[in-house]
């Protein structure tokens, strides 16, 4: 059961190198979330940073000592520039509430 206000810990890879990709390409980073406290780690939101990234949350508060993966998409058929870097804020009840998952590509 969660109690509101219970705060936990977790550990994520906040960086994915999709290294070199052909423009119109979909990239999919894929991250790691680990929860390391002691109360179940509730993912409430996740906010790509432009309309070409999208990610889902998990759906289910996640136990501690699980893991979880949050993949995001980034679209890169409009892309201008020789590379991109986008992101993704996890909102969550840990100390200090927001983790930003960055996703870096070069485009050719």
């Amino acid at each position: 059961m969660v109690r509101v206000g219970q705060m936990t810990t977790m550990e994520v890879n906040e960086e994915y190198d999709a290294g070199v990709v052909v423009k119109g390409e979909v990239v999919k980073a894929s991250f790691l979330v680990k929860n390391t406290g002691d109360a179940p780690l509730v993912i409430s939101e996740v906010r790509p940073s432009c309309s070409c990234t999208v990610a889902e949350k998990p759906s289910e508060p996640i136990a501690p000592g699980a893991t979880t993966t949050i993949v995001a998409k980034v679209e890169t058929a409009n892309v201008s520039a020789k590379s991109i870097t986008k992101s993704v804020t996890l909102v969550s009840n840990t100390k200090g509430s927001l983790k930003v998952l960055v996703i870096k590509a070069k485009i050719k």
